[in-house]
Protein backbone atom coordinates (compact mmCIF):
# COMPACT_ATOMS: atom_id res chain seq x y z
CA UNK A 1 0.00 0.00 0.00
CA UNK A 2 0.94 3.68 -0.65
CA UNK A 3 0.23 6.34 0.96
CA UNK A 4 0.65 10.24 1.60
CA UNK A 5 3.07 10.63 4.83
CA UNK A 6 1.56 13.02 7.65
CA UNK A 7 4.08 15.00 10.15
CA UNK A 8 3.69 12.54 12.43
CA UNK A 9 5.14 10.05 9.79
CA UNK A 10 8.24 12.02 9.69
CA UNK A 11 10.41 9.36 11.33
CA UNK A 12 9.25 6.55 9.19
CA UNK A 13 9.76 8.47 6.17
CA UNK A 14 12.99 9.80 7.34
CA UNK A 15 14.23 5.77 8.37
CA UNK A 16 13.44 4.41 5.21
CA UNK A 17 15.24 7.12 3.31
CA UNK A 18 18.10 6.67 5.58
CA UNK A 19 18.63 2.56 5.18
CA UNK A 20 18.61 3.69 1.67
CA UNK A 21 21.14 6.31 1.60
CA UNK A 22 23.44 4.77 4.32
CA UNK A 23 25.26 2.64 0.81
CA UNK A 24 26.51 6.86 -0.16
CA UNK A 25 27.96 7.69 2.97
CA UNK A 26 31.33 6.77 2.22
CA UNK A 27 31.39 7.72 -1.38
CA UNK A 28 33.55 10.90 -2.32
CA UNK A 29 30.79 13.25 -2.30
CA UNK A 30 28.21 11.28 0.40
CA UNK A 31 24.31 12.47 -0.34
CA UNK A 32 22.97 15.43 1.22
CA UNK A 33 20.23 12.97 2.36
CA UNK A 34 22.35 11.81 5.04
CA UNK A 35 22.11 15.27 7.11
CA UNK A 36 18.31 15.51 6.79
CA UNK A 37 16.65 14.35 10.10
CA UNK A 38 13.33 13.70 11.42
CA UNK A 39 12.61 17.47 12.76
CA UNK A 40 13.52 18.74 9.58
CA UNK A 41 10.84 16.25 7.44
CA UNK A 42 8.45 16.86 9.77
CA UNK A 43 8.72 20.61 9.83
CA UNK A 44 8.54 20.58 5.89
CA UNK A 45 5.54 18.62 5.67
CA UNK A 46 3.88 20.33 8.33
CA UNK A 47 4.66 23.64 6.37
CA UNK A 48 3.54 22.05 3.26
CA UNK A 49 7.28 22.57 1.74
CA UNK A 50 6.45 19.41 0.32
CA UNK A 51 5.26 16.34 0.75
CA UNK A 52 5.81 12.58 1.03
CA UNK A 53 4.42 9.43 0.48
CA UNK A 54 5.18 5.86 2.09
CA UNK A 55 5.11 2.38 0.87
CA UNK A 56 3.94 0.50 3.42
CA UNK A 57 3.95 -3.63 3.00
CA UNK A 58 2.26 -6.06 6.44
CA UNK A 59 3.05 -2.49 8.14
CA UNK A 60 6.26 -1.39 7.90
CA UNK A 61 7.53 1.16 5.59
CA UNK A 62 10.16 0.10 3.22
CA UNK A 63 9.92 2.97 0.48
CA UNK A 64 9.17 6.37 1.19
CA UNK A 65 9.52 10.06 -1.42
CA UNK A 66 9.33 13.08 -1.45
CA UNK A 67 7.21 15.42 -3.91
CA UNK A 68 6.23 18.70 -4.34
CA UNK A 69 3.85 19.97 -6.58
CA UNK A 70 4.43 23.36 -8.68
CA UNK A 71 2.68 24.93 -11.42
CA UNK A 72 2.64 22.35 -14.16
CA UNK A 73 4.31 19.77 -12.59
CA UNK A 74 5.49 17.09 -9.63
CA UNK A 75 9.36 16.97 -8.26
CA UNK A 76 10.22 14.05 -6.18
CA UNK A 77 13.42 13.23 -4.88
CA UNK A 78 14.54 11.09 -2.30
CA UNK A 79 12.85 8.20 -3.79
CA UNK A 80 14.18 5.36 -1.19
CA UNK A 81 13.57 1.37 -0.53
CA UNK A 82 14.74 -0.26 1.69
CA UNK A 83 18.03 -1.99 0.38
CA UNK A 84 16.23 -5.90 1.44
CA UNK A 85 13.39 -4.95 -0.91
CA UNK A 86 15.01 -3.66 -3.88
CA UNK A 87 14.84 -5.60 -7.22
CA UNK A 88 10.74 -6.00 -6.26
CA UNK A 89 9.17 -3.20 -8.08
CA UNK A 90 8.74 -1.00 -5.03
CA UNK A 91 10.04 2.19 -7.10
CA UNK A 92 8.48 1.29 -10.28
CA UNK A 93 5.24 1.15 -7.80
CA UNK A 94 5.81 4.63 -6.16
CA UNK A 95 6.75 5.94 -9.58
CA UNK A 96 3.39 5.00 -10.91
CA UNK A 97 1.58 6.15 -7.81
CA UNK A 98 3.65 9.78 -8.10
CA UNK A 99 2.24 10.21 -11.48
CA UNK A 100 -1.09 9.20 -10.67
CA UNK A 101 -1.07 11.84 -7.94
CA UNK A 102 0.32 14.37 -10.65
CA UNK A 103 -2.36 13.44 -12.88
CA UNK A 104 -5.16 14.14 -10.22
CA UNK A 105 -3.49 17.37 -9.10
CA UNK A 106 -3.73 18.77 -12.90
CA UNK A 107 0.08 18.37 -14.22
CA UNK A 108 1.36 17.07 -16.90
CA UNK A 109 4.75 15.77 -15.94
CA UNK A 110 6.92 14.60 -13.26
CA UNK A 111 10.87 15.59 -12.87
CA UNK A 112 13.66 14.84 -10.23
CA UNK A 113 17.45 15.46 -10.44
CA UNK A 114 20.08 12.54 -10.40
CA UNK A 115 23.57 12.20 -9.76
CA UNK A 116 25.70 11.40 -12.79
CA UNK A 117 27.50 8.92 -10.35
CA UNK A 118 24.52 6.51 -9.66
CA UNK A 119 23.73 5.48 -13.40
CA UNK A 120 21.34 2.52 -11.94
CA UNK A 121 18.85 5.18 -10.85
CA UNK A 122 18.96 6.94 -14.22
CA UNK A 123 18.19 3.76 -16.00
CA UNK A 124 14.96 2.73 -13.39
CA UNK A 125 14.00 6.13 -15.08
CA UNK A 126 14.33 5.79 -18.31
CA UNK A 127 12.76 1.83 -18.03
CA UNK A 128 9.31 3.66 -17.06
CA UNK A 129 9.72 6.42 -19.29
CA UNK A 130 11.77 9.56 -18.38
CA UNK A 131 14.27 11.29 -20.29
CA UNK A 132 17.50 13.54 -19.43
CA UNK A 133 16.76 16.77 -20.04
CA UNK A 134 19.44 18.98 -18.63
CA UNK A 135 22.90 18.83 -16.56
CA UNK A 136 23.88 20.41 -13.44
CA UNK A 137 26.79 20.80 -11.51
CA UNK A 138 25.97 21.14 -8.05
CA UNK A 139 28.47 22.77 -5.72
CA UNK A 140 28.31 21.20 -1.96
CA UNK A 141 29.43 24.04 0.81
CA UNK A 142 32.48 22.11 1.23
CA UNK A 143 33.06 23.44 -2.66
CA UNK A 144 32.78 19.72 -3.88
CA UNK A 145 30.84 19.55 -7.04
CA UNK A 146 28.19 16.77 -8.12
CA UNK A 147 27.52 16.09 -11.83
CA UNK A 148 23.76 15.60 -11.90
CA UNK A 149 20.70 15.27 -14.86
CA UNK A 150 17.01 16.09 -14.97
CA UNK A 151 14.80 13.68 -15.87
CA UNK A 152 11.70 14.20 -17.13
CA UNK A 153 8.31 12.09 -17.79
CA UNK A 154 5.68 14.13 -19.80
CA UNK A 155 2.21 12.48 -19.41
CA UNK A 156 0.22 11.20 -22.51
CA UNK A 157 -3.30 12.50 -22.30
Amino acid sequence: MIRLAEAKDAHLVHAVMMAAFEEYRHIDIPSSALSETVHSIQESLSHNKEQACLYIQNETPIGSAKFSLNENSLYFSRLSVSPQERGKGIAKSMLSWLETYARQHGKREALCQVRMSVPQNIKLYESVGYVICGEEVVVKPNGSEVKTVFMKKIFEG
